[in-house]
């Protein structure tokens, strides 16, 4: 064993309550844009989008990972890159069976038999 430790910058408080400050603004972001009309697909691009950021910033500063070696890093940046490709053979199904749902239509107006006696 090493007769000294090695100290690892873990951050300062001011740091990690500007990340937390930055998280709450995100969040805040994509609450609001619950209420905002607006295509479906841009709404969900930008909420992906937010949601990446703050994945990106949980894991690197209060996972540690920003302070972490690079070989630490190099192992999860794969497995993310894996998930991605994995998630991109399921998309032409989800395309595929987004044909099949039945869709709500409003009936044509019945018109009125005659009653026969």
């Amino acid at each position: 064993m090493s007769a000294h430790a090695e100290e690892h910058f873990a951050g300062s408080n001011k740091l990690f309550i500007s990340i937390w400050v930055w998280l709450l603004f995100f969040t805040l972001i994509e609450i609001g844009l619950a209420y905002k009309p607006m295509a479906t697909h841009i709404m969900l691009t930008i909420l992906l989008g937010l949601s990446i950021i703050k994945a990106a910033l949980i894991v690197a500063y209060f996972m540690h990972l920003k302070f972490e070696r690079l070989s630490l890093v190099l192992t999860i940046v794969p497995v993310l890159v894996i998930c991605i490709v994995l998630l991109f053979v399921f998309f032409p199904d989800s395309f595929r069976s987004s044909k099949l749902r039945y869709k709500f239509q409003e009936s044509p107006p019945v018109a009125p038999t005659a009653e026969e006696p």
